[in-house]
């Protein structure tokens, strides 16, 4: 769907059940006690409403952010295999690899086939054009 005809659906069907749900959040946190695993949970809900609720603003903002979470997921598993990666700067430079390779799959490159053709292009391309390069600019030579 488009952003606003997105947004439009949301306003109509998704907001009457947000607002309800506020208002339910708030009448329970009045009948828990403090310090309780559910108060402590429907703080962090109540606390951060706003934020939660942007998805009603804005028909470009997802719902929920398991998109994010899958792009994660492959980093998350091998943490344990890269803990002993050899150095904290050989940690550094792998972390900024991985960021290009997610950077170039959100922007919907071929991981390999851009670092590959910016690799090949680096050492003659301008200093002062590098920006051209980044995953969000870049166009195979």
């Amino acid at each position: 769907m488009a952003p606003g005809d997105r947004l439009g659906l949301r306003q109509q069907l998704s907001k009457p059940l947000w607002d309800d749900l506020h208002v339910w959040l708030t009448l329970e946190r009045a009948r828990v006690p403090d310090g309780s695993g559910i108060a402590g949970a429907i703080d962090y809900s109540l606390n951060r409403w706003n934020a939660l609720g942007r998805f009603l603003l804005d028909g470009d903002v997802s719902v929920d952010n398991n998109s994010l979470e899958n792009l994660m997921r492959p980093w998350a598993m091998g943490r344990k295999a890269w803990l002993f990666v050899g150095s904290e700067l050989a940690g550094q430079r792998a972390a900024v690899v991985m960021s290009l390779v997610q950077s170039a799959k959100l922007n919907g490159h071929d991981p390999w086939a851009y670092l590959k053709d910016v690799l090949e292009r680096l050492l003659t391309h301008p200093s002062n054009r590098i920006d051209e390069l980044l995953p969000h600019r870049w166009k195979m030579a």
